[in-house]
């Protein structure tokens, strides 16, 4: 049997896109000609998933704007979302046990830490401590009382550290606590503790494979070391241009900036 695309279909089934510094412009919007390429590879049998960092709650309003109904993989490869049902079909909460014992060491290994938790669920608050900078103008609740970092589910902590830049950061709390939690760099400003072994290559798979869908019909396109795992996963990694060195140096190619319109530069060259 044949494993060549069939004429005039796209060549890879899956397309999985990473969202901010990839399929979002830095302005948070998508182009149109990222979305008409988009719906081109749909056209030609290709299926669109979403896979980022943000949690639901943070994700939800810009797949209501694309017109997005299908799976998204959303905070880190947690929370397998339904965009057209608006539901959760998966979910991973964070042990805050090990949480605490991971950040414990981290500290012990750096200093004090700025903090904000992402809760689960699909209205789970973003909490954001003092002296924690949070990127651009995203809903959080502040967090006054340090005891409510541990009074619901997370997904998620964010970590900031008043010196250490962030690969400084990620690398001495892989190393302080790396037995406990998984420990991702997603963006300027952005180093996460998840549940241990959890990864975007989890939901990617997860999501794939609920529309019968592997790893060897998916091209993947992100910007961060965050992504790392799902070019392992996928038969085709596309850094863009503005990618952190980390992915670049593991990707099978680099396209255009996501300001320069990244993926429908690629999808356009493989359009039938």
């Amino acid at each position: 049997m044949s494993t060549e695309p069939a004429a005039g279909r796209f060549p890879h089934r899956l397309i999985a896109t990473d969202l901010d510094g990839t399929l979002l412009r830095s302005d948070d919007t998508v182009s149109q000609r990222t979305r008409d390429a988009l719906a081109a590879a749909t056209a030609a049998g290709a299926v669109h998933i979403v896979v980022t960092g943000r949690a639901v709650p943070w994700t939800r309003h810009i797949l209501d704007d694309l017109g997005y109904d299908g799976l998204a993989v959303c905070g880190q490869g947690a929370q397998v979302y339904h965009a057209g049902e608006h539901r959760l079909l998966t979910a991973v909460t964070l042990d805050r046990q090990l949480a605490g014992v991971a950040l414990a060491k981290i500290e012990a290994e750096v200093g004090p830490l700025h903090l904000a938790a992402s809760r689960g669920g699909l209205d789970g608050e973003v909490l954001v401590g003092p002296g924690y900078a949070l990127r651009g103008t995203l809903q959080s609740t502040p967090l006054t009382d340090a005891s409510d970092l541990w009074s619901a589910p997370l997904n998620k902590i964010f970590i900031q550290h008043p010196e250490l830049s962030d690969d400084a950061l990620a690398e001495a709390a892989r190393r302080a606590a790396g037995g406990f939690v998984t420990v991702a760099v997603a963006g300027a400003g952005i180093v996460e503790l998840l549940p241990l072994g959890l990864s975007k290559a989890t939901g990617l798979s997860l999501a794939a494979r609920r529309l019968g869908l592997k790893a060897a019909d998916t091209i993947a396109f992100g910007d961060m070391p965050n992504d790392i795992p799902m070019f392992a996963w996928s038969a085709r990694g596309v850094a863009m241009a503005n990618a952190h060195a980390e992915l670049k140096a593991v990707a099978d190619e680099i396209t255009a900036s996501n300001d320069a319109d990244g993926i429908a530069t690629t999808l356009e060259a493989l359009l039938p």
